[in-house]
Parts: structure tokens; sequence; C-alpha cells
């Protein structure tokens, strides 16, 4: 017991001093407070300080890092998404009532981080997209990622004025609509090392994404929203709209039309809002999970 003691004492003086010296510059702001104290004494204290603190930093060394192996899914299981459908992703700026949900098993089926804490009205600050800024050539606009939910959000505006700024329902409504029009994905983002629960929506393009670009090398890193695109043959003038923008390449043109594969196919929608015939749909697929559907939560 003494040991344990100790080493409790010894790790909550390391992070404490390493975010005073290095972090916070000889004053700790009280997010940090905040975020230590519903954090607690674990490796994981320290952990989520350097992402939230560092985050544009901690994302180029994931980006350096191998895209598979044991390793890289290690890592996706304690840091990953949900896709979200648009209907969903508003959902969760528009929450009417607290939502707390210990037990996500079916909506998102890894091992850890899937505690769901939300606030009404949800608290929003918007943030710039480290993903895009980590590539040479990204995608514009930057500022699309949304941190949601205290001590999150407090934590990022005070440590990150400069990339990031407080946003109420209505620019975030916004901010989904016009990137669900460039034909982005939204997803729900959870993290052990934050507070082991959902804290933001990203949304993600197929070029610059991290997330993406690991499913695609077959690392496991996002969830399905438990919808599938169900395709009208009859309707479908097989134009290949769809298919490019299909962010997961799950769509391609064969004799007599599209097909879609059911396994790549996230349920994002993308399709579905490019589709100039209406030729496309989403469908529940048991298959496919459960959606994250914060009405249903709460």
């Amino acid at each position: 017991m003494t040991v344990v003691v100790a080493v409790l004492g010894i790790s909550a003086a390391a992070v404490l001093a390493f975010g005073w010296f290095v972090g916070e510059r000889g004053r700790y702001h009280p997010s940090t407070w905040d975020f230590f104290r519903q954090s607690g004494l674990h490796w994981r204290t320290l952990h989520g300080y350097v992402y939230a603190r560092w985050t544009p930093q901690y994302i180029r060394t994931l980006f350096a890092l191998p895209g598979r192996g044991a390793g890289a899914q290690w890592l996706a299981d304690r840091y990953h998404g949900k896709v979200l459908t648009h209907e969903h992703a508003r959902a969760v700026v528009e929450v009417g009532e607290p939502v707390v949900v210990a037990d996500l098993e079916q909506i998102v089926p890894f091992p850890v981080a899937r505690e769901l804490v939300l606030d009404a009205p949800a608290d929003v600050v918007l943030y710039e997209c480290v993903c895009r800024h980590a590539r040479p050539a990204h995608c514009e606009p930057t500022q699309v990622c949304m941190v949601i939910g205290k001590p999150m959000t407090d934590f990022i505006l005070g440590h990150q004025p400069g990339r990031a700024r407080r946003i109420d329902k209505d620019e975030a409504l916004a901010v989904l609509a016009a990137e669900h029009a460039r034909g982005h994905v939204h997803s729900a983002w959870f993290k052990d090392a934050m507070l082991g629960r959902f804290y933001a929506i990203c949304n993600c393009c197929p070029c610059c994404c991290g997330g993406i670009a690991m499913m695609r090398s077959g690392v496991r890193m996002v969830a399905p929203s438990g919808f599938v695109a169900d395709i009208d043959r009859e309707t479908c003038v097989a134009c290949g709209e769809c298919v490019q923008a299909c962010p997961f390449g799950a769509l391609a043109i064969e004799a007599g039309g599209v097909t879609r594969d059911r396994e790549r196919c996230m349920g994002c929608g993308v399709c579905e809002t490019r589709c100039a015939v209406d030729a496309i749909s989403l469908v529940r697929d048991d298959s496919r999970g459960i959606p994250l559907d914060v009405r249903a939560l709460a």
C-alpha cells in the first residue's frame, strides 16, 4: 500500500511539475486544475494534458508512426471515432437535456473510451483541424473541429486562444451544414486520456483525416454510423458523382449501374447528398452497429 501511495504521489508531482514549467508557463490555468481534478492521479492525466495542450504536435507525431500493426490497433482502441449522419451530428449540437451514458458497447464497439457526457445546451468550441494543418496541401477551411463539453472546451480555449473560439448553436449548425455540403464526414471522437469519453465532433475530409487514412490501411479506427447506403438501380443513371464523393471507396460503377461494398460503407450519407436523381438513401443496418443518436439516448 505504501508503495502504491508513493508511486501515485511521484506521478502526481511529475504531472504538476511538467505542466507548471512547460505547459502553463508558471501559472496554472483554472481549466487545467479542473481537468486534473476530473482525470485523477493516473498516467492518462499526463497523456491527456499533453494531447490537449499540444494537439498539433501530437497528431504530427502520430502521422509519422507506422500505420499498421498491433501498435496501431492498440492506439485505435483508445482513440477512435464513430461516424455520424448529418441528422445525428446536428442532434449533438441541439441537445435539449443532459445526456450521461456509460455503456456504449453496441454504439462504439471498442474496449475503452465509450462514455458520453453532454450538458444542455451543448458547450461548443470551434478548433483548427490539426489533421488538415499537418498536410502540406490541405482542405479549406481549417477551423472545422468542434470540441464539446467541459472541461475540454475551457482547456482548449484557455490554452489555444489563437486556434479556438467558443460558438453558439446556430454557428455550430452552420459549420456542420457547410462541411456536409463539401462532402466531408461527421464523426464523434472518443479518447481514453480525455476523461475516457466523447469530446469532439470532427468534420473529416478523406485527403487529410488521419482516422480515415488508418481505416484505408486496415486499422479499425472508426465505427460505422449504423446505416448503409441503399441504391435504387432503376433510378440510378450511373453518373459516377457518388463514386467520386465516397470517402471510404465503398462505391463503384459496374455493368448495370453503381454497386456498393457493404463492408466498406460507413453510412456517412455523403453519396446521398451528391446524388442528383435521389437514387441513394441511408437505411438501417443492424450489422453495422447502433447509431449514436443523443435524442434516443437522452
